[in-house]
């Protein structure tokens, strides 16, 4: 199984490249993310920021196969306690389709994007900038991949 963050943003913080490395680096070789970043649509006062979320959802979906299991990173998608996350990931494990994790552009994804979407997931009701997201999803992982292992890292 492979598992891809197809990420909208190509200038983050160093710090964000630096903590997203460190939590992949923790993970077996089936649940290391590979990160990729897409340039985002051209955003200023006379463009409609449709158009930009257009251009990306199109960068996106090129990034996709047809048997990936798609997750959107959405605000108002299903949200999971961790052990249910967990449960989540083992059971794609064993499903053996590839994960490409989605992380939209400022104004969320394209309904493109959405539609292709096999799960729709927010992290937390609260709306977090988008260099915290690839932190809190590399975190996510490694903490499902200790609940799956025994690994005590994570408490209840």
């Amino acid at each position: 199984m492979r598992v891809r963050v197809i990420a909208v943003g190509e200038r983050m913080p160093h710090w964000v490249d630096e903590v997203f490395a460190d939590y992949a680096k923790r993970l077996p070789p089936t649940l290391k993310p590979v990160l990729i970043r897409i340039p985002a649509g051209a955003r200023s006062a006379g463009r409609d920021a449709a158009q930009a979320m257009r251009v990306e959802g199109e960068r996106i979906l090129a990034q996709l196969a047809p048997r990936d299991f798609v997750i959107a990173l959405d605000e108002h998608g299903r949200q999971f306690t961790t052990r249910e996350f967990a449960t989540w990931l083992k059971d794609r494990m064993q499903d053996g389709r590839d994960l490409a994790f989605l992380i939209g552009g400022p104004d969320g994804h394209a309904p493109d994007v959405l539609a292709r979407a096999d799960l729709k997931w927010s992290l937390s009701k609260l709306t977090l900038p988008h260099p915290m997201v690839r932190v809190v999803l590399g975190e996510q992982l490694y903490r499902a991949h200790t609940v799956i292992s025994g690994h005590p890292y994570h408490r209840d």
